[in-house]
């Protein structure tokens, strides 16, 4: 769960012998080998009263550096960061919000907050928890930009007019995720009760149970980098117009695609063809596979199974150029491995019970040359595809 910080950890860190002493110690490994001696360094550096504070901090900006961008030096908590929403996510999300006035009710350490200042007219945000509080005026100090940090309850609205913004603690005491929306905190349903007919954006997990959201609601799936990073439910005007389901691909450097449900979803089932294609999860969790499919002029290999098939993939996607098919058998597959000299495996398994790891052990590939094996279930039968990964 990490340290605990109080408001005078927070102070301390803010301080010029703070700063210091952090600046000293991340230029330190902090590797689990080094610990003693970065810990020793801490009690020379900051004492006694704040080492533990001063070199957590510095772990936590090192972990950071991969997931917020212009945060050399921010504050954090082990559990904010954790939460923190991604800067590219969080910068698309906020685009919604541009020239509005907007309340993140959960603010936290100010990841989001900090996306939605750089585009709403006016930004305002409150958390509950005052070192997390304290922990956002500095962060938001430190990227120059404006916003208001007050102490509020997101249950008991403190602002008119604005559109609201709210991410939910999605994990327990122990650390382990939430998935149903009445064990949210605050929970959805009090969320929507409290901000009724206010255009609402609360932020969830990829996982969330989606059919128990309420029907008016868009919800949106977002990936980065090939990676399903988060989920969020958009309501009242924020919502698309005719859009219930929505799938958001980041690449990075800009680039970004989107997919909804209004799209039309005609699409075959057929026989495997030149290419496989495994849709982006983004893409898979949001349940738009058909519509994916129909723009690119894609067929399905089963109705059930996410796993796509053409003669042309979609430009910029890897995908899988099929070698040869058959059966689901483990001889088989030793000798077909043998003969196109395959070392290299990579193995994609959908609707099947197969452990890659413990199938690769078993096949024991040797060659010089790389293959993909996707396992899957047409119909009834267990299939095999040995394939050639490229990007289109």
């Amino acid at each position: 769960m990490g340290y605990r910080f109080d408001l005078d950890d927070v102070a301390f860190l803010r301080s010029p012998s703070g700063r210091d002493a952090v600046a000293e110690l991340s230029g330190r490994t902090l590797t689990t080998a080094s610990r003693l001696a970065d810990v020793a360094a801490a009690r020379e550096l900051a004492g006694e009263r704040f080492a533990a504070a001063a070199l957590e901090t510095a772990v936590l900006r090192r972990r950071a550096q991969s997931k917020l961008d212009d945060c050399a030096e921010w504050l954090f908590t082990d559990d904010a960061l954790q939460q923190a929403t991604a800067g590219v996510v969080a910068a698309h999300r906020a685009r919604r919000f541009a020239g509005r006035d907007v309340h993140d009710v959960t603010c936290s350490i100010g990841a989001d907050l900090r996306a939605l200042a750089r585009v709403a007219a006016r930004c305002v945000g409150s958390d509950l928890d005052p070192v997390r509080l304290a922990m956002a005026r500095h962060n938001l100090d430190e990227s120059r930009v404006p916003a208001l940090v007050a102490r509020a309850d997101a249950l008991r609205p403190v602002t008119r007019g604005t559109a609201v913004v709210a991410d939910p603690a999605r994990r327990d005491d122990a650390g382990r995720r939430k998935w149903s929306p009445a064990d949210l905190v605050p929970p959805l349903d009090e969320l929507l009760d409290t901000y009724s007919g206010r255009d609402l954006a609360v932020k969830c997990a990829p996982g969330l149970d989606f059919d128990a959201i309420p029907g008016d609601a868009e919800v949106e799936v977002v990936s980065l980098g090939g990676q399903v990073r988060e989920a969020a439910l958009w309501f009242g005007e924020l919502a698309g117009s005719g859009v219930r389901r929505r799938a958001t691909v980041l690449a990075g450097a800009g680039e970004a695609w989107t997919l909804t449900d209004a799209e039309p979803d005609e699409c075959p089932v057929g026989d495997v063809r030149q290419w496989i294609v495994d849709p982006d999860g983004a893409v898979v969790r949001a349940g738009l596979v058909r519509h994916y499919a129909a723009r690119h002029g894609l067929s399905q290999l089963d109705p059930r199974i996410a796993y796509l098939t053409g003669d042309e993939p979609p430009a910029g996607v890897r995908a899988f150029r099929v070698l040869e098919q058959g059966r689901y058998q483990e001889k088989a597959l030793r000798a077909l491995l043998r003969g196109h000299e395959v070392g290299r495996l990579e193995i994609l398994v959908r609707g099947l019970d197969v452990d890659p790891d413990a199938l690769r052990r078993r096949l024991k590939p040797k060659g010089g040359r790389d293959g993909t094996l996707v396992l899957t279930r047409v119909g009834d039968t267990a299939m095999a595809y040995l394939c050639r990964a490229e990007r289109t």
